[in-house]
């Protein structure tokens, strides 16, 4: 039997970088709790202080597919490679033409760096194309 799991982010602005992964992958943040109409609203009725409020947050695949993504904050800044990195599946996989996947990858970068992302790197190796990222806090990707 497999497990779920979630990818979690240490960050120094929580919102800031869940919003631009929400748009990098096309994720939504989950619902609140049944009951109540917004975030805000729990949180208010949770007794959570208004500066605690970007503490945390969450995203989900609106399709039920990838994993959960939770965003914490953590007061030290990052220091050094990441160990594990996400890689963005933008070409569409070896089934498409080479130069249509290279022609996506590069419309996904090209919309990543107008939401902060900076580009690294660009590898071409064995018939395969990607792109070397950091996410608006410098955490590294790949978009293939």
């Amino acid at each position: 039997m497999s497990l779920s799991f979630q990818v979690t982010f240490d960050a120094a602005d929580p919102v800031a970088l869940a919003d631009f992964w929400a748009a990098a992958l096309g994720y939504t943040i989950p619902p609140p709790p049944a009951g109540f109409d917004s975030w805000d609203d729990w949180a208010r009725q949770m007794e959570i202080p208004v500066e605690n409020w970007n503490d945390a947050r969450a995203l989900i695949d609106p399709d039920g597919v990838g994993p959960r993504l939770f965003f914490q904050r953590v007061p030290e800044p990052k220091k050094a490679k990441n160990r594990v990195h996400m890689d963005v599946n933008a070409g569409g996989g070896p089934s498409v033409d080479h130069a249509d996947r290279v022609d996506a990858v590069n419309h996904h970068v090209d919309k990543l760096l107008d939401l902060g992302a900076t580009k690294a790197e660009v590898f071409t190796q064995r018939g395969e194309y990607w792109v070397v990222m950091r996410d608006p806090e410098g955490n590294e990707f790949c978009v293939q």
